[in-house]
């Protein structure tokens, strides 16, 4: 009896299943985005949505109670031209350069001696980092007393080398200079911990090499951990600007006793009045609050170009 011969079978298609079809990144792992949401809707409530009502709000007239006008961009116009608005960008750029360079070569130097500190790191790490957790409020009331004109400690160690009291707060240079002082010594000891962080990532090879080609420390430092230092300086000049910039705690508590105004005057003058006082000015005391969102943007673009000049100078004397 013959054989037939084999019969090859189709192969099996199968069939796109829902089963078989592989989850999408979000139904394969919702839980872990569950996980985080909070961050996300806490975010969504507390930033996005503010700042996008700031910006529907700076083109509306707003007393805060009754209905809004719209007023496209009269408030805008009126930025351009608001003396009072041009005045605190000065005084808080002023603010900012006599506070921020000085700060950033006291933390350097502080961070090159505790690189090199051989007992008690851990306590003098401590004890630089301290005022950056301390009470503005608090300090802004101590430093009051420390440059105040009649019991102030400045005036007396002036009058202990024999010269004259200086009217600290109630002279427009005196007032930048103690709002200068208190964000120095404020962030100096913050910054001199991330520059801390940055030295000791720079290969001790490198140093040895240098000892051995005859650099002193002074070159060593220049030819060498300076270059090296370039991203970690460039962070801490950006951070520095956008907190200096924005300061409105110190010269506020600072300056509170010695306002005529009101307590976002800045002092005599309007000296200390920077960027962000004024915006609590126009807000809080004018009940403006539709141009207060104009002048907060105004800030916001301000903060963003001296960012954005900081880092390209620094990334120009980098290539160079």
């Amino acid at each position: 009896m013959a054989t037939l011969p084999a019969v090859e079978k189709p192969p099996t298609v199968l069939q796109d299943t829902p089963a078989a079809r592989p989850k999408s990144g979000l139904r394969k792992h919702w839980h872990l985005y569950a996980a985080i949401s909070p961050f996300y809707l806490l975010f969504l409530a507390f930033g996005l949505i503010p700042v996008g009502f700031s910006l529907y709000l700076s083109f509306h007239r707003w007393d805060g109670l009754g209905s809004m006008e719209g007023a496209g961009l009269a408030q805008y116009q009126y930025l351009l031209t608001d003396s009072d608005f041009w005045q605190s960008i000065g005084n808080t750029i002023v603010i900012w350069a006599l506070a921020t360079f000085p700060m950033i070569f006291l933390a350097m130097v502080t961070a090159v001696m505790l690189n090199s500190a051989v007992r008690f790191k851990n306590v003098y790490r401590f004890a630089y980092f301290l005022p950056n957790v301390t009470s503005i409020v608090a300090v802004a009331i101590i430093f009051g007393s420390v440059f105040s004109t009649n019991f102030g400690l400045m005036n007396a160690l002036l009058q202990a080398v024999g010269v004259d009291q200086v009217a600290w707060l109630n002279t427009p240079w005196g007032i930048k200079a103690a709002i200068a002082t208190l964000m120095t010594w404020q962030w100096t000891g913050y910054n001199a911990i991330i520059f801390l962080a940055g030295l000791q990532t720079i290969p001790s090879d490198l140093y040895e090499a240098a000892r051995i080609d005859g650099a002193g420390p002074v070159q060593t430092f220049f030819r060498v951990t300076l270059p090296l230092m370039r991203p970690v300086l460039l962070f801490v000049l950006v951070v520095s600007t956008v907190t200096g910039l924005q300061s409105f705690a110190e010269p506020q508590v600072l300056l509170q006793t010695t306002a005529n105004e009101s307590t976002f005057s800045g002092g005599p003058d309007h000296a200390g009045r920077t960027m962000v006082l004024y915006f609590f000015q126009q807000t809080f005391d004018n009940n403006d609050f539709g141009y207060g969102a104009a002048v907060a943007w105004g800030i916001f673009l301000v903060v963003v170009l001296f960012s954005i000049i900081n880092w390209r100078l620094v990334q120009r004397r980098g290539e160079a």
